[in-house]
């Protein structure tokens, strides 16, 4: 079971997806890093020897992921939130920050309904 970055990758899947399991990696990243590693992305996790885990973990290295990814996106919200700009102010206030509409969806974002007294006419 290959361990990289405190993520334990999946057996049974190719190691291509596999590394989608790491915060911050996607296909495209995870393409670019097993070229860069010399490892060819159909093999299962399984499979993979231990040099071939130590160039994987070296490559995901150089990138910024998991933890330190994290902290540093909650960062750039109190950021925003400090300097009191829109962007700050819709995260505040629970609600859809990159320019949806909120009439009629963001329900996910927007939490239960509300009822306003005296809304009826």
């Amino acid at each position: 079971m290959a361990r990289i970055k405190g993520i334990e990758l999946p057996d049974n899947k190719r190691v291509e997806i596999a590394l989608t399991y790491i915060y911050g990696v996607g296909r495209s990243l995870s393409n670019k890093i097993l070229k860069d590693a010399n490892v060819d992305k159909d093999k299962k996790a399984k499979d993979l020897t231990t040099d071939e885990q130590a160039r994987i973990r070296e490559e995901v290295d150089k990138y910024t992921t998991e933890g330190d990814l994290r902290r540093e996106i909650n960062m750039n919200i109190k950021t925003h939130m400090e300097i009191k700009d829109y962007v700050g102010d819709r995260h505040r206030k629970h609600l859809p920050v990159r320019g949806q509409k909120t009439r009629s969806n963001a329900k996910t974002r927007k939490g239960k309904n509300k009822t306003v007294a005296n809304k009826k006419k």
